[in-house]
C-alpha cells in the first residue's frame, strides 16, 4: 500500500523509532549517542567504567551520521527524547 502524499505532493517520511530513541542532537547540532552494555553485568566492571556510563558521546563518522539523518530525518526537529536530568520534577 502506498504512502499517502501530503499536500505539496511530496511523501511523508517514517522515523526508525530504535535509532530515535538511540540518539539526540544537541543544541550545538551534533549528533550524539549512549553507551551500550549498561543494562546487565555491571558487578564485573570497575568503578571507573560504571562512572563513565551515563556520558552522551559524539558520533565521529560522517557515514554513520548520514544513516543516522535517513533514518529519523526530524530528529533535530522535536526533542523526542529529552535529556532526564534538565526535567522539573
Amino acid at each position: 500500500m502506498p504512502r499517502k502524499a501530503t499536500k505539496k505532493g511530496k511523501f511523508k517520511l517514517k522515523t526508525h523509532k530504535a535509532t530515535a530513541k538511540r540518539f539526540r542532537i544537541t543544541a550545538s547540532g551534533k549528533l550524539v549517542r549512549t553507551k551500550g552494555g549498561k543494562s546487565h553485568l555491571r558487578r564485573k566492571k570497575d568503578k571507573r567504567a560504571k562512572r563513565l556510563y551515563p556520558r552522551m558521546l559524539e558520533v565521529k563518522g560522517s557515514g554513520m551520521r548520514k544513516r543516522v539523518r535517513r533514518l529519523a530525518p526530524y530528529l533535530s526537529k522535536h526533542k523526542a527524547n529529552p535529556n532526564a536530568r534538565s526535567g522539573g520534577s
